[in-house]
């Protein structure tokens, strides 16, 4: 908790400095607004015997939709007599509340209350108590009860019933008592294609939605909104436009949450521009219109643009809520924003939107990008209630920081204390494994999502296949790639790199070719490993071909990673002038890393003069590189230029460079060991060197009898 209190004053601190725009964000002002209760026709928990039945009723009714849930309860209570309505607006009041063990409860006495009659009202109620509080046994026996009774019958008992079974994910129950419906209305229609909707299956909520309109049933807007959600979610851009022109034709796209819901589906659809041709034009922008624009443009890599609709969305006095908060924190987190991140954390705290599990996710993930994994972990063990993404993200987190054993230990407590590991989680340690190297355990987490059957996941099988073939183990990498049916281009991505780092370019280059054949379209990174592949075999011209083939036939732009890899395939070839001229004309910028490949390639052809050439370029960037000055001097010293080498090593002396030794690990039993020349920290330091003065000396004394036995043959 301590530990946490310093996280928020330094984020307080940031937050008062405002050195940054982002100062702007928070600028207005909380309105203080005073409660007022409902005027009562009476007070006071005794209600007056001269008022009847039908006036408490009113009263109990306006006491539930004002939100005084208690206060009616304490009337419902002291009722003398009650009738139907009495229960059904307590019991609807309940379950607007979410509190379905009380809704059920009350139902319950409704069940044996001698003078009360079961009407389709209040069955409906409680079948959405159940959904509420996943009581799949209660809402089964219900069901019987509506099919003995024949309320079953009734168009609220079946709209209840399937809204019920799709909200506890038994989306085959639902349908079937939306087929076997008699009278189905506007509710029925919308709550079939909400639940399919919600449980992923779009295309099936879009046929119903055509079946609704081929019935002559009226949309509603909350059928207009869920069926633009079903475009959004698959990308059905034609369905969305026609459902847009009939909304257009019937004036729905006036309505605030329809529009936002179109906006949406724009969007997600690659639609940017028509999102916020809607936007613009919207009379009325809400809280949601607002989070909906700052979501996407985070979602197409426009953060500067979210950032400066969340300054316009505070000046217009839209208070941001819990989701947008969480879109723009995830801005700053694309952004590696560390100062905006933290300015963003203090005022959710001060709002007390900080165990929203939304913007606790949001500003783990911030963290973690911008490598602050000590404040990853403290906003982790600060939150109240933690889901399936808390946990990949703090795994994910550990795992790309190479922390691996510090990623197994949140594994192994996610395990034990919290929900069932999904993909994400294994995916993220078996990286761990490919990154680090260790085999035994990558084989244990594969036995383990095997047993769970997890294993044919697209994200499962391609880091497999990575773990593998980074441990040098291809043979088993291909194995899973062959064995398993790769119908999506990540598995075929992974298992292309993994041929071309360990030298089978002919392999990858023919798994490319194969890829359009299946159906499938190359990434970005799938072009990676072809042009790895095509570098590592020097060739040159295939290499151009499948370079150009990103723009000419995918319409990708080459990013600055398909540049280095097209320079080192001319670097390798001895071609340095070529990489040169790539180098100095490529629509990108021109960092360290390009010039290294080209100051290595200097070294192995031994050309001096493009060697210092492009180690100037380095040194511009960085002066203190050391590796830099090495090869240099190296390049020197290969062409026994002496006094160049002198002249780069006092160099190096008056600038205070030092090459930073390399490190070797190892692992012995389970314990990851790692080692630096000369080291003598380690626990077992000393017995490591009595060990190796002991193999020095054995060796030693080999020699000395191999001399001997040379003399004697003499």
């Amino acid at each position: 908790m301590l530990m946490h209190g310093c996280s928020i004053s330094k984020a307080n601190m940031l937050l008062q400095s405002g050195r940054l725009r982002v100062g702007r964000l928070f600028a207005s002002s909380a309105i203080a607004c005073t409660e007022r209760r409902p005027l009562l026709l009476f007070q006071g928990t005794q209600l007056p015997v001269h008022v009847s039945t039908p006036e408490v009723n009113s009263q109990l009714k306006h006491l539930v939709k004002s939100g005084y849930l208690h206060d009616a309860r304490n009337m419902f209570d002291t009722m003398t007599q009650r009738d139907e309505i009495s229960w059904t607006t307590l019991i609807s009041g309940y379950v607007k509340a979410m509190d379905s063990i009380e809704a059920l409860a009350l139902f319950s006495r409704v069940w044996v209350e001698p003078q009360m009659n079961m009407d389709p009202f209040i069955l409906s109620l409680a079948l959405k108590a159940c959904a509420l509080n996943v009581n799949v046994n209660y809402g089964e026996s219900l069901h019987g009860y509506t099919v003995k009774t024949g309320f079953v019958n009734s168009v609220f008992v079946g709209s209840a019933l399937l809204d019920m079974y799709t909200k506890l994910g038994k989306i085959e129950l639902g349908c079937r008592v939306f087929d076997e419906m008699p009278l189905r209305n506007v509710v029925s229609w919308t709550a079939i294609i909400t639940g399919l909707v919600r449980a992923g299956y779009n295309e099936e909520g879009l046929i119903y939605f055509s079946e609704m309109w081929r019935s002559k049933e009226q949309c509603d807007s909350y059928t207009f909104a869920i069926a633009l959600k079903a475009c959004a979610d698959s990308g059905a851009l034609n369905f969305g436009r026609e459902i847009h022109t009939i909304m257009l034709k019937r004036g729905f796209d006036a309505v605030s949450f329809v529009a936002n819901s179109l906006a949406t589906m724009y969007s997600k659809c690659g639609k940017l521009d028509y999102s916020l041709c809607l936007f613009e034009r919207m009379s009325t922008r809400d809280v949601i219109s607002w989070t909906t624009i700052i979501t996407s443009y985070v979602q197409t890599g426009e953060e500067e643009n979210a950032f400066d609709a969340f300054v316009r969305m505070q000046e217009s006095d839209v208070k941001p809520n819990e989701y947008t908060f969480a879109a723009i924190i995830s801005a700053s987190a694309n952004l590696a924003r560390i100062q905006w991140g933290e300015q963003l954390h203090a005022h959710v705290l001060r709002l007390g939107l900080v165990d929203s599990l939304s913007v606790a996710n949001s500003i783990m993930a911030m963290y973690s990008k911008c490598g602050q994994l000590t404040s990853t972990s403290i906003v982790f063990h600060g939150m109240i209630r933690r889901d399936i993404i808390s946990w990949s993200t703090i795994i994910g987190g550990y795992s790309q920081g190479g922390y691996g054993e510090e990623a197994f230990e949140y594994l192994s407590l996610m395990r034990r204390e919290g929900p069932r590991p999904n993909e994400f989680a294994f995916a993220s340690v078996l990286s761990v494994c490919g990154n680090m190297a260790i085999l035994e355990q990558g084989k244990q987490i594969h036995a383990h999502v095997m047993s769970i059957g997890l294993e044919r996941t697209a994200m499962i099988k391609s880091a497999l296949i990575n773990m593998y073939s980074k441990c040098g183990s291809i043979k088993e990498a291909s194995q899973i790639f062959y064995e398993t049916e790769s119908d999506d281009i990540v598995s075929w991505t992974a298992m292309i790199n993994g041929y071309a780092e360990h030298g089978y370019s002919q392999e990858a280059i023919h798994l490319f070719e194969k890829v359009p054949m299946v159906g499938l379209r190359p990434d970005s990174v799938t072009f990676m490993g072809v042009l790895t592949a095509c570098s590592h075999a020097g060739l040159v011209d295939l290499g151009f071909h499948y370079f150009n083939l990103m723009s000419d036939k995918y319409g990708f732009v080459p990013s600055k990673e398909h540049y280095g890899c097209m320079i080192d395939l001319l670097c390798r070839a001895g071609r340095l002038s070529d990489a040169e001229n790539m180098i100095e004309n490529m629509p990108h910028q021109k960092d360290d890393v390009v010039w290294s490949t080209l100051l290595r390639a200097c070294m192995v052809q031994g050309d001096v003069n493009c060697g210092r050439h492009t180690a100037e370029k380095i040194l511009e960037l960085h002066p203190s590189c050391a590796g830099t000055h090495i090869t240099l001097a190296n390049i020197y010293a290969a062409k026994g230029r002496w006094r160049e080498v002198a002249e780069v090593r006092k160099m190096m002396r008056s600038k205070g460079v030092i090459k930073e030794p390399g490190w070797s690990r190892i692992k012995v039993k389970d314990q990851v060991s790692a080692f630096v020349s000369s080291d003598r920290r380690h626990s077992q330091g000393e017995d490591i060197y009595r060990m190796l003065d002991l193999l020095a000396s054995r060796e030693s004394d080999i020699d000395d009898l191999d001399s001997l036995v040379h003399d004697a043959e003499d």
